[in-house]
């Protein structure tokens, strides 16, 4: 379940109350922070208790993910 554009445009992430990307359906990301937020059933969990940190390698990997274009199967 895609979230609505609209939606993402004012979602925002509680720790530094920045922009996040959209990874896919699974997560939204805040790159400044490094920290990816889960999105459950189509639901932002937008809780600082249950994002996760990444590291730099998995950094590089989800900027490239969002900036990709949807692929076929979106």
């Amino acid at each position: 379940m895609a979230i609505d554009p609209t939606l993402l445009s004012i979602l925002a992430c509680p720790q530094d109350k920045g922009p996040l990307l959209l990874i896919g359906d699974e997560l939204l990301y805040n790159p400044r922070l490094r920290r990816a937020y889960p999105i459950d059933a189509g639901i932002p969990v937008l809780l600082v208790d249950e994002a996760r940190d990444v590291d730099a390698a998995e950094h590089d990997q989800l900027l490239a993910r969002a900036d990709a274009p949807p692929s076929a199967d979106s």
